[in-house]
């Protein structure tokens, strides 16, 4: 059946038929699988190297490009292979969004637009399954007979499998929710951002998710009493801005009789008044809207509310995860997954202290040029204070933001041709964290956009307070959030060809936020930051991330307290006492992933001075940039393979 299946998709994308036709006979034909976080465009579900046709001679052609070296019948047989692999790729991204009917929104996709990502133990034990029989199905493939592009794929899924199964093993030691991302504030901002309305059916849909929130918030609830059973509570501190946050959604018209319209509602009406249908049947929607949010998503809030509520009654005062049994393994895992590497927490640890001394060096050089006489530490509060390095805390300075924010970004784009060769065509915007979120919600982060550009990218910056975000760190943000980081290689993921739509949305923090690190110095060494308190910005940032590595092991490894960790954020870096409070907030709620941000971009910085030392003049920081992106997001150790292949090229070809 698998190879029958196999069989039918390839010939229905050879053919030309349409790329939805072809996501439909994966769903209803295959039966393979795909681990939770794996995310894919089924608008584009192609062979790698297939031209949009899906012609046998674009592939050819891109098969020969892949492994030159390959001749007769040894490039027929490797083919093959490689196009049974891609089908089985096409296939187990198929299936996973057939299951997760929100991942499928999220990519622009309206096949069953009404629904949300199942959150049950039940579904999380067929995840499992479904991810151990993945790695029995990839052992069938013959990785010798591969090209290179197809051994990548190969072993980047192998991996992806085997990582996620390492982290199911300490399944319930993850929180379900914490005070900066879970469900009580992922449905409101999904439902106003990613759930798009373009006709009758998209906006009954968005009625039938709202009613859906019951059953969604239910299955949450369940994951959080799984833990309660085992003792696994979140820290005291999390649970009143969970309950902040949560009793802001259902606060407002139609759920009381305030002047202030709900996030949702407005959302929603907004939405279907903007569609051209009769009135009638506009205010019938209307009316729906108002009934479902009434009778299924308060009601639904409320039991939620309730349920954290008794919780937090249980909850532990102490604030790493070493307090779980197991937590020091449980650490260890997390540090394994953010970084991939096998560094262990004494390493990080060490390894962020370096940093510090190194950049806090740095800095001592722009309070010369700038002529502050003192001390580091009497610098940082100097910066800290300096009212002039800031916008008002007013409606006009957080628009005074942005548009210094969307200016810094304009002058980044017309510099991008001379060190990359390949750009992004998905458009990106900068935008204010709602209210409703912001208080709870980290300094800033990035939204992907769609593969079909139905939606732009998006930078969020949270406004909240404005002391927290200082004119001197806001280019270095725009361009890690923007461009050239996050946006940069995100949009150039989704767009690339010839690359398994699959291999796109695997997760590698370092990479990822490796790259988007790595930008902000490649960003000086463009010619920004003129204004010396600029370039102090950005070793600010960098001494953020710095700190972190020595704060987040200190906190679930050597046993911090919230209170320590912020003391030394505050002591070693320049930023405000509220972002040092909401950071080591953040790093309690996600254990390890801080530590990714230094430790990819110093191996990002790495294999680029050992690329330059080789080749010399013949180095192209145009091609380094386009391989580090080229095949999607990687581990570093598959990051160094792919700039040794492109260093061995060049160097045959000189």
């Amino acid at each position: 059946m698998f190879r029958q299946a196999q069989t039918k998709l390839r010939v229905a994308v050879l053919t030309g038929l349409s790329s939805r036709f072809v996501f439909l006979i994966g769903i209803i034909l295959m039966n393979r699988t795909i681990p939770l976080f794996i995310i894919a465009s089924v608008f584009n579900i192609s062979l790698a190297g297939c031209g949009e046709t899906g012609s046998v001679q674009s592939k050819e052609v891109s098969v020969s490009q892949i492994d030159q070296n390959s001749t007769g019948n040894e490039a027929d047989a490797e083919f093959s292979e490689h196009e049974q692999l891609n089908a089985y790729l096409a296939d187990v991204f198929a299936e996973n969004l057939s299951r997760q009917p929100f991942t499928a929104s999220y990519l622009g996709i309206k096949d069953r637009h009404g629904e949300w990502n199942p959150q049950s133990e039940a579904f999380n034990d067929e995840e499992r399954l479904r991810m151990e029989q993945g790695l029995l199905d990839l052992a069938r493939f013959d990785r010798a007979a591969l090209p290179n592009a197809g051994q990548l794929s190969l072993d980047l899924y192998r991996m992806s499998l085997e990582r996620s199964l390492a982290m199911d093993d300490f399944r319930h030691h993850r929180y379900a929710l914490h005070q900066f991302s879970g469900a009580h504030t992922r449905i409101p901002s999904s439902l106003i951002n990613i759930h798009r309305v373009t006709d009758l059916s998209d906006a009954e849909a968005y009625i039938d998710r709202i009613e859906n929130v019951e059953g969604y918030l239910g299955e949450v609830i369940e994951q959080l009493e799984l833990r309660a059973e085992k003792g696994f509570y979140l820290v005291d501190w999390m649970y009143p801005a969970i309950l902040e946050s949560s009793n802001n959604v259902i606060s407002g018209q139609p759920f009381d009789d305030f002047a202030a319209v709900s996030p949702v509602w407005a959302d929603f009406q907004k939405k279907v008044t903007a569609l051209d249908l009769p009135e009638d049947e506009t205010a019938r929607l209307v009316n729906a809207g108002r009934a479902a949010l009434i009778d299924a998503f308060k009601p639904a809030y409320q039991r939620f509310i309730s349920v954290i509520e008794k919780q937090s009654e249980s909850a532990s005062s102490n604030d790493g995860v070493w307090r779980l049994p197991d937590g020091d393994a449980f650490y260890q895992r997390l540090l394994q997954w953010y970084t991939t590497t096998d560094l262990t927490a004494d390493e990080v640890h060490q390894l962020g202290l370096n940093n510090i001394a190194r950049i806090h060096d740095q800095m001592r050089e722009i309070m010369a040029q700038v002529n502050f006489e003192g001390s580091l530490p009497a610098f940082f509060v100097f910066v800290r204070e300096n009212q002039s390095l800031r916008f008002p805390n007013t409606d006009e300075g957080r628009e005074a933001y942005l548009t210094s924010a969307r200016d810094a970004l304009s002058r980044m784009e017309k510099k991008l041709p001379d060190y990359f060769g390949v750009l992004p065509k998905a458009e990106l915007i900068v935008k204010r964290v709602e209210p409703f979120r912001e208080r709870n919600a980290g300094k800033a982060f990035y939204q992907s956009p769609p593969p079909d550009g139905s939606r732009p990218g998006i930078f969020y910056a949270n406004l909240y307070d404005m002391s927290a975000m200082p004119k001197t760190d806001l280019e270095a943000l725009a361009f890690h959030e923007g461009l050239p980081g996050h946006h940069l290689q995100r949009a150039i993921t989704a767009e690339l060809k010839g690359v398994p739509d699959i291999q796109r949305y695997l997760s590698f923090t370092a990479f990822s936020e490796g790259w988007g690190l790595y930008t902000e110095q490649l960003a000086y060494e463009m010619g920004f930051y003129e204004d010396p308190y600029s370039r102090f910005g950005q070793l600010a940032m960098e001494l953020w991330r710095a700190a972190r590595l020595v704060v987040d092991t200190g906190i679930h490894s050597k046993r911090w307290s919230r209170e320590e960790a912020i003391d030394y954020l505050v002591e070693n870096t320049p930023n405000a006492e509220y972002d040092c409070i909401k950071a080591i907030e953040r790093y309690i709620a996600m254990p390890g992933q801080a530590t990714a941000y230094m430790i990819g971009k110093l191996r990002i910085v790495e294999l680029r001075e050992g690329a330059k030392e080789r080749l010399g003049d013949q180095f192209d920081i145009r091609l380094f940039h386009d391989t580090v992106l080229g095949s999607g997001p990687v581990p570093l150790s598959k990051l160094a393979d792919n700039i040794d292949a492109m260093v061995a090229s060049q160097l045959t070809e000189i």
